[in-house]
């Protein structure tokens, strides 16, 4: 994606309130969605992360040891695979907001059989056919996790635009953004825990291709039931007012509806940074707990407590979120964040300090995380109002653009620090070992501190702010009229 305009709400009266339209009392924004649906909402993330977090936190392990790809190539796998999703993201969000709402949605069914798509994809990324040598056995990498990145978009970009037509409601949207990072952080903490054990039962205890593709078959298979569970469980409530006319894919249309939404801006800017330091902690998580605590038995207990203590911190959302707003909360989550990391960074390597530290960060880390999803949907309403052109899909995959180009990021630090380093697969000198120790503590620090600066100088639409758009979008306006009936892409 190219430079993102990042711009403060405008602050002149709203046009749909009171000249264009009566504030409509019975809106969208007043009305709540039954509970089931919000929780239900959750296990479409929880499914997500059996098939995502595997990604994040194992592949690079078994690409460079089990596989043999040496660290440079994968870091190259991983931020090349970018550049095609770069392109293909935007279509992919064209393509479903083209799509006409049928009796199930408009969402719902690209997200279900993108879904196992998905699943069957996760499979074939850990899955490495014999008798290759190493150039063929790089192209097969590479080709799995280019087709994978494509089904991603196709399969997170519905889920997360779903959200957004469930209920405008904010309550109902916080409490569907603690379901989303609950599922989220539940399936990292399953993945995180019991991934390599049960990967070490399969594979006759010393990791091997048979033991991770076994493994990564039922977690995947556990992914696709749990999507299922949020495609039964939900429905998509809020009467949106779309314009007849709007273009369904062109390039001033996409810059319209992206490049001038301030608050997704600074959204896309901050997940650059936490996302990327989420991804650097799960990936290297193995590699530290194996080389620098000398026990790689270690890694699902570090999991348990890292995970587990997310977990708190994402049920605190709601009320955080009520008593101080998104905004303190993810700026005072930061603070701690980086303070934690740097600790850890300063102090020894010892296996209760660490656990300590790394638990506090993470936790911090999941909560701002978890504020993100509210924040999203937000921002697609914010871009109709801004604009005349509702387009869910075109404006969370940009979102989701960001979190890829975080993944690859994150890649590209993990493999290339291990690269730079000197490690090789199974060996870890002086050298190495201060490299994952930088990347496990001192990378999240610093981006930590990064996105915290962001949000408090950048992101700019208020709780107070965002109800007066609400109010607006409910009665069918924009902010130079009604929603149709002016040419919005000429304004």
């Amino acid at each position: 994606m190219s430079t993102i305009t990042v711009h403060p709400v405008e602050s002149k009266k709203l046009a749909g309130t009171p000249q264009n339209a009566a504030v409509n009392t019975g809106s969208h924004f007043d009305s709540r969605i039954p509970t089931h649906q919000q929780l239900l909402y959750g296990f479409g993330d929880f499914g997500n992360g059996f098939m995502f977090d595997l990604g994040q936190a194992y592949l690079t392990k078994f690409w460079i040891d089990v596989v043999g790809i040496g660290p440079s190539t994968v870091a190259a796998i991983f931020s090349l695979t970018k550049i095609w999703d770069a392109f293909m993201d935007p279509i992919a969000g064209s393509i479903i907001d083209g799509r006409k709402s049928g009796p199930r949605g408009k969402f719902r069914p690209v997200m279900m059989i993108s879904a196992v798509l998905l699943g069957t994809m996760t499979v074939v990324t850990f899955y490495m056919p014999s008798g290759l040598n190493m150039s063929q056995k790089v192209i097969y990498a590479f080709a799995a996790y280019m087709i994978w990145g494509l089904i991603y978009s196709f399969t997170n970009a519905p889920y997360g635009s779903l959200a957004s037509v469930m209920s405008r409601n904010p309550q109902d949207r916080s409490l569907m953004a603690t379901a989303r990072q609950v599922g989220s952080v539940g399936a990292q903490f399953i993945c995180g825990v019991a991934f390599v054990p049960l990967m070490l039962v399969m594979s006759g205890g010393k990791a091997n291709d048979h033991g991770y593709l076994i493994t990564t078959a039922i977690f995947a298979a556990i992914g696709v039931a749990m999507f299922a569970i949020c495609y039964f469980g939900t429905k998509e409530n809020v009467t949106v007012h779309r314009d007849p006319n709007a273009k369904v894919l062109d390039f001033k249309t996409y810059a319209k509806v992206v490049f001038t939404n301030g608050p997704l801006g600074a959204i896309v800017l901050m997940t650059l940074f936490t996302i990327s330091a989420m991804n650097t902690n799960n990936a290297m998580m193995i590699f530290y707990a194996q080389y620098n605590l000398h026990n790689v038995g270690l890694t699902p207990i570090l999991n348990f407590f890292n995970m587990g203590c997310a977990i708190i911190g994402v049920f605190m959302i709601p009320t955080l979120v009520k008593h101080f707003g998104q905004r303190k909360v993810l700026v005072t989550s930061f603070a701690i964040g980086v303070s934690a990391n740097l600790i850890n960074f300063l102090l020894p390597d010892n296996v209760i300090t660490f656990t300590v530290f790394v638990s506090i960060g993470y936790a911090a880390l999941a909560i701002p995380n978890g504020i993100t999803w509210n924040m999203v949907s937000n921002a697609i309403d914010y871009g109709e109002w801004n604009t005349g052109m509702r387009r869910e899909a075109i404006t969370y995959a940009a979102f989701n653009f960001s979190r890829k180009l975080a993944q690859s990021l994150a890649a590209i630090i993990s493999a290339g620090v291990l690269a730079a380093t000197g490690y090789v697969a199974g060996h870890a000198d002086a050298s190495a070992l201060q490299g994952i120790r930088s990347v496990m503590t001192l990378y999240p620090a610093v981006a930590l501190l990064c996105a915290g600066l962001i949000i408090f100088f950048l992101y700019r639409l208020t709780d107070e702010r965002f109800k007066e758009v609400a109010i607006d979008l409910d009665n069918g306006c924009w902010k130079n009229g009604k929603i149709g009936e002016t040419n919005a892409l000429k304004k």
